[in-house]
């Protein structure tokens, strides 16, 4: 169980001492506070010097819910003050959301010249490529009870749709843009798509939008998340644009056919085309599979 620092507890940076021990989104990592304080303006620059609480697993690691494996590559630009990624690295992008989100501006500024100077672009890309999609919706009736007063509860019922969306591609980039493009919206705040196992190329979505008749509280309590949309390339663009900004905030998925829209519009900016349609070609929005290939 996690539990939030306490005063008791010494939550402040002054309790840590060198090493110490970090439970990234269940990837356990061992450094120094200097390390962590690298960049004193980021997320974890405020985490380690008192500014921002923090939570604790159940062995005393402090806990940040995010990408455990990409924050491999954060800790060790802040150990060296260089990006160097593996040959073949194909979760740039996801970095870079990682990099956003704890502020480190200089790895920010890495990451983008290595984007603009890469020899092959995402737009590049392999010809040939293949993604496979499979998409579902189910209803499932739920029971609740909805509180009154002190002692007066009311049992209420209604339909919640959950949509699952099952992505093969043989381009593992293209699964990285879409993690980056499509978000999980959860109480803690937006979650980045994991692939289900980055060697199978298999990226796998579920997500249940919230009606109206079901409360926020009884939506969180089973652990549903919504989905949403957003265009990366377009807010890098405008950032200074903060109209322009606002009209790009990630946008709520409500059906199967926004999303297949909005999947259609992604793959068919990196040269994807729709090589197949089931039931009816011509619904390709109302699809229960969808085939492109890369030309």
């Amino acid at each position: 169980m996690l539990n939030l620092n306490s005063p008791d507890s010494n939550s402040n940076s002054n309790s840590l001492q060198d090493p110490v021990s970090l439970n990234v989104g269940g990837e356990i990592y061992t450094t120094t506070l200097d390390t962590l304080t690298r960049c004193r303006d980021s997320m974890l620059g405020a985490m380690f010097t008192g500014q921002v609480p923090a939570l604790r697993d159940k062995r005393g690691n402090v806990f940040i819910d995010r990408d455990g494996k990409v924050f491999r590559h954060i800790l060790n630009y802040l150990r060296s003050s260089s990006l160097d990624l593996p040959d073949g690295f194909a979760e740039l992008a996801l970095l870079r959301r990682e990099a956003d989100f704890f502020q480190i501006r200089p790895l920010l500024e890495e990451i983008r010249r290595s984007e603009a100077s890469a020899p092959l672009s995402l737009r590049g890309g392999p010809l040939g490529a293949m993604l496979m999609v499979d998409v579902d919706c189910k209803v499932r009736v739920l029971h609740f009870n909805l509180r009154r007063g002190p002692e007066n509860y009311e049992l209420r019922t209604c339909s919640v749709r959950v949509f699952a969306v099952d992505l093969f591609c043989t381009w593992r980039a293209f699964l990285a843009l879409l993690c980056e493009r499509f978000s999980y919206r959860t109480p803690q705040g937006p979650a980045a798509p994991r692939p289900c196992d980055p060697r199978q190329n298999r990226l796998k979505l579920e997500w249940v939008p919230r009606p109206d008749e079901l409360p926020q509280d009884q939506y969180d309590k089973q652990r549903y998340r919504g989905l949403t949309v957003s265009d990366p390339e377009g807010a890098q663009a405008h950032a200074d644009d903060a109209a322009a900004a606002a009209l790009r905030s990630p946008c709520e998925i409500t059906d199967m056919q926004r999303f297949v829209e909005e999947l259609l519009t992604a793959s068919l900016a990196e040269g994807f085309k729709v090589d197949s349609v089931t039931p009816d070609p011509a619904d390709i929005l109302h699809c229960t599979s969808l085939r492109l290939v890369k030309c």
